[in-house]
Parts: structure tokens; sequence; C-alpha cells
């Protein structure tokens, strides 16, 4: 089993850019998450292309500072959890990854000291 075998085999939608920008990899629940603005076929484009100008300066925000965006949105009456975050490769910046979860409507939360 490849690294990609698993993740395609989870129901998540995990997306890859490169420190520029350019989007170097989906999983299966990414291409369906963003069939509609074309898949598989966004792979090589420009991630800035993608979102309205609020996002793309958090986007050119995140790729200079290395830092990580988590919030929660509901679209379609589903509520997911986005996670962006830096990637690295051999200990060098390489991107960052985003991570969209869908969440149960009602989410248990536990503190655990």
């Amino acid at each position: 089993m490849g690294p990609s075998d698993w993740l395609n085999g989870i129901k998540v939608a995990v997306t890859l850019c490169d420190r520029d920008g350019i989007i170097l990899d989906m999983n299966d629940g990414s291409a369906d998450a963003f069939a509609k603005e074309g898949g598989r076929r966004l792979i090589g484009r420009d991630l800035m292309e993608c979102h309205p100008e609020k996002a793309r300066e958090k986007l050119r925000s995140l790729l200079k500072t290395e830092s990580v965006n988590a919030y929660t949105i509901e679209k379609n009456g589903v509520k997911k959890l986005i996670y962006q975050a830096p990637w690295y490769e051999d200990g060098v910046f390489a991107g960052l990854v985003e991570i969209s979860i869908p969440l149960p409507s009602e989410l248990p939360h536990f503190v655990r000291d």
C-alpha cells in the first residue's frame, strides 16, 4: 500500500500545493469536492485562481509565514473543519496542505488533562 492508497480511502479532502501556490496533488476526496472546478485538472494550476481576493490574501500570508489556519465552515448543510498548514520536505518548507473534514452536526468535545 502506497501513501496515496490510504489517503484516497478516507472521507476527507486533501489538497497539496508548493511554496508558490501551485497545486501539486489532490486525493480522491479533494478531486470530488472540486469536480465542478475541474477536479484533478486543477493539478498544476495556481491555487490563487480558485479563491476570492480575501482568501488569496490569507493564503499568501500562510505561504509567507509558514503558519497554520484552522476554521469551520458550513456549505450545503454540511459543516466542515478546514485545516491549512505548512508541509516540509527534508526539513525545508515545501508549501501548504489543506485538509477538509466533514463534521457531524453535533460534535462532542472532551477535555483530557
